[in-house]
């Protein structure tokens, strides 16, 4: 279980690393195939609550420290305010709340009702793209909602939907690799009572 549990954090760099070289969809309103996230919310229904919370703290500050933009002032002559972005470490509450949402339908991975999972992937993937949007709009003091961005938010969280079975594939591949049974870690056994 332990080299499972060592082996997601490279498994989960190489993903951001993967990420930055995967193209824009400009027909689906710029939308991205997010696959550190996708990644993140698969190895979170498949480890114990601390490790997921470990993970959800180094994707975190990865993420942040991918995104960061700091205080950067933009081009005079377009505009003299500066450019707002979320503070660094915030992303590791949106990752722990996501991680924790996923984490709770641990029992609809390891009862393999896996395309309920993937469908969830989806969701919680819209909802993080959404909080995270929702907190950059409410930071630029202004809370607009259109429809180009909701799409976006939309065929992103498709297209994670998408990538999870490949990546349950693949972590299933890692545990069957490490001798690691993650289908069958928490079931517990019914008792027979006997009258």
């Amino acid at each position: 279980m332990l080299r499972y549990n060592l082996i997601l954090f490279p498994l989960l760099l190489l993903a951001i690393i993967l990420q930055q070289y995967l193209p824009a969809f400009t027909d689906y309103y710029n939308s991205r195939v997010f696959l550190f996230l996708a990644l993140f919310l698969c190895t979170s229904v498949t480890v114990p609550f601390p490790v997921m919370f470990l993970l959800a703290l180094g994707c975190g500050f990865i993420w942040d420290a991918q995104c960061y933009v700091g205080e950067m002032t933009i081009d005079p002559s377009v505009s003299r305010e500066k450019a707002l972005s979320l503070r660094f470490g915030s992303s590791i509450l949106l990752f722990g709340l996501a991680g924790a949402f996923m984490h709770g339908f641990r029992q609809l991975f390891i009862q393999k009702k896996w395309i309920l999972v993937c469908l969830l992937i989806g969701i919680s993937t819209y909802i993080f793209m959404f909080a995270e949007y929702a907190a950059l709009e409410v930071l630029r003091g202004s809370f607009t909602i259109n429809r180009g961005v909701l799409l976006q938010i939309a065929y992103s969280s498709l297209f994670s939907i998408g990538v999870a079975p490949l990546a349950f594939a693949a972590l299933l591949g890692m545990a069957r690799i490490f001798d690691h049974s993650i289908v069958e870690a928490n079931r517990r056994k019914t008792p027979s009572w006997s009258t």
